[in-house]
């Protein structure tokens, strides 16, 4: 039987290696819908120097019975892959993805699948104390440069007859900002204290690239995860960070859905004490706002980009707004927690 023009010879290559005929196949943003004499599939590629760890992963969230990941089959030869022109091809079950449903309620299955995924790796590892400290003192050094880089901005523009809409801006913003950088470093100051004579700290695989498109429902709701391609051994908040971070990139909102799924998370992952502290002190660290005025400090723009500066500035500003409400939720429900675990001690004390 001739090739079909419509369908690219290497896809054509790969998918022999699999004992499928290719039917048809379309590209889907990186991924290729192939449907075959045996079904639909997806494939994918990734860079080769990253297969081992993606495939060793994987692997170890299937010892570990975690089995909420869409299945990588094997070659007819038994390989996980297949390498071609400098790519690593992989193939997986095409899912169709349900997205009936209130949005609010996949968001909390995908934490409650994130919760029980990073349960199911957990590992305590050894930290040497002089490398804790080490990794405390570069944080607290390079936070207090960027402070002072603000400081040493704001003045610069204060003594100007007149400040550019940029400086303008950045000068009716520094305050919160500058509020939010104590905060950090406050809150990074608490989790040394606590954690300085710790011997051990807690790792989990981390999926690496947490997203709301990276969960997939079927047609029985059930929901597994995919792109897995950045998972490695890493503390837990690897994956909150970026989700939260983005997530509130946007128009100025009361995120109380952003606590409620954090929370729902935590319900079946508890998060330690100091865990709690060091993602706080992360997630309400503007950096965002200190990379755009960093990069305008450094360059010359036209009134074009000044235009476009001031409108990220802005939007970084949203953002760290955002990030202080739900930081501020946050606190509030730790010190309600902590409070009542006091009035539990005393009363079993009495």
């Amino acid at each position: 039987m001739e090739r079909s023009e419509e369908i690219p010879k290497h896809i054509e290559d790969i998918m022999s290696h699999y004992q499928l005929r290719v039917l048809y196949s379309e590209a889907i943003g990186r991924i290729h819908k192939i449907y075959s004499n045996h079904g639909v599939y997806a494939l994918k590629s990734i860079p080769p120097e990253h297969s081992m760890d993606f495939i060793k992963h994987v692997q170890r969230l299937y010892q570990r019975g975690y089995n909420r990941v869409v299945p990588i089959y094997t070659t007819h030869d038994g390989r996980y892959g297949v390498l071609y022109d400098k790519r690593l091809y992989y193939l997986m079950p095409w899912m169709n993805n349900d997205e009936s449903g209130e949005r609010n309620e996949k968001h909390k299955q995908m934490f409650r699948e994130l919760a029980r995924m990073h349960t199911l790796t957990v590992k305590d590892i050894k930290v040497d104390a002089e490398e804790r400290e080490a990794h405390y003192e570069k944080t607290k050094d390079s936070w207090k440069q960027q402070q002072q880089f603000l400081q040493e901005f704001l003045e610069r523009a204060e003594r100007k007859w007149y400040m550019s809409p940029f400086e303008l801006m950045f000068c009716s913003y520094y305050f919160d900002v500058s509020q939010a950088l104590s905060f950090s470093s406050k809150k990074l100051d608490e989790w040394y204290e606590k954690t300085k004579d710790d011997e051990k700290a807690r790792t989990v695989v981390v999926h690496g690239k947490l997203s709301i498109k990276h969960f997939l429902l079927n047609e029985r709701g059930a929901g597994y995860f995919i792109n897995f391609e950045n998972a490695m051994p890493a503390p837990a908040h690897f994956d909150l960070l970026p989700f939260f971070t983005r997530y509130c990139q946007t128009y100025p909102v009361k995120c109380d859905e952003c606590v409620e799924w954090l929370y729902h998370y935590y319900k079946y992952y508890p998060m330690r004490e100091e865990e709690m502290m060091l993602f706080t002190s992360y997630l309400a660290y503007p950096t965002s706002f200190l990379q755009t005025v960093e990069i305008y400090h450094q360059k010359k723009y036209d009134a074009k980009s000044e235009m476009a500066y001031v409108s990220l500035l802005q939007r970084n500003y949203w953002q760290l707004k955002n990030i202080e409400y739900m930081v501020m939720k946050i606190e509030e429900r730790e010190a309600q927690k902590k409070a009542a675990k006091q009035a539990a001690e005393q009363s079993q004390s009495s």
